[in-house]
């Protein structure tokens, strides 16, 4: 029986040609692998969607760069919930299908938590662009799926374009629910900052920014990754956030953005398969082990 196997997605678990991406993907896996040895646990790793695995002969599994799911969510879901029968999730199921939709923004910011102005448009569900747009006082939107990461499939529409991108906006509200935002221009001035979390407690952070031209912050589309001095307020809004969590996450990332008057706000909680920058902090691998370690001891 193993204790610890760790998730990828098949694109990335024996990966034919060596890149930077990839290269990081490993570095990652090993420094938790590592960790989790440290604390006398035995660690497997292999893709969500391996026929041949079994899920009884694992005592958890953990959730890390299984960054394919969303493009195919028809499989994966119906797939999760088969092995949530067969052995412990981590993080958990519960916090699992609360945080896979971005519409849990909107239970943080009726628990008081400041989010990036939002708005659900549900699949199927016309609505006007520009309709939202007056009515938040916006001029430029970002629109994204609620359930995605890295960057799929969300786009940046100028206030002058929002009629020439209804079809667009419709077409893509036809297959899922979309999230509409005010576009924060921060995001491109100061980037956005990352901060991660392992067991209720902060670790380490770091800034993304967009190339030049470009808003989107993630790698895939150019973006860059620098070191960052954050706040004791920042901080402070991080742990705030996770403990907003029905349960205390095991692992999990906030990410921060800027509004106009520099008062920071929550544009993403990652908890369920975030990049965790575990390899500009190396000691942070530790913190991340022994936060799981508590979750298989509590779920004896």
């Amino acid at each position: 029986m193993t204790d610890i196997t760790i998730l990828t997605c098949k694109a990335y678990f024996a990966p034919e040609q060596s890149s930077a991406y990839t290269d990081n993907i490993l570095l990652e896996y090993r420094l938790l692998k590592q960790a989790l040895e440290r604390l006398g646990l035995s660690v497997s790793r292999t893709y969500w969607d391996d026929p041949n695995y079994d899920w009884t002969q694992t005592r958890a599994v953990v959730f890390r760069t299984i960054w394919d799911y969303f493009e195919r969510f028809e499989e994966f879901w119906p797939w999760l919930q088969r092995i949530q029968n067969q052995t412990q999730v981590i993080n958990s199921m519960e916090l699992v299908k609360w945080n896979i939709d971005k519409s849990y923004l909107f239970d943080l910011a009726q628990k008081g938590i400041p989010i990036v102005p939002s708005v659900l448009v549900k699949k199927g569900v016309s609505r006007s662009l520009n309709e939202i747009a007056a009515q938040n006082n916006w001029t430029d939107l970002v629109v994204k799926p609620t359930i995605a990461g890295g960057g799929y499939l969300t786009y940046k529409y100028l206030g002058q374009e929002l009629g020439q991108m209804q079809s667009e906006f419709d077409a893509l509200v036809h297959e899922r629910d979309m999230l509409v935002q005010g576009y924060i221009p921060s995001i491109t001035t100061r980037g956005e900052a990352s901060l991660m979390v392992f067991g209720g407690g902060f670790t380490h952070s770091i800034l993304k920014r967009a190339k030049p031209g470009d808003f989107r912050v993630q790698d895939d589309f150019g973006g860059s990754v620098h070191p960052y001095e954050h706040t004791p307020q920042e901080v402070a809004l991080a742990q705030k956030v996770m403990a907003q969590c029905s349960q205390v996450p095991a692992y999990g990332r906030v990410d921060i953005v800027w509004d106009d008057q520099g008062w920071p706000m929550v544009s993403e909680l990652e908890i369920f398969e975030p990049e965790l920058w575990v390899r500009n902090a190396p000691w942070s691998a530790d913190h991340f082990a022994k936060a799981i370690a508590q979750q298989l001891v509590s779920a004896q």
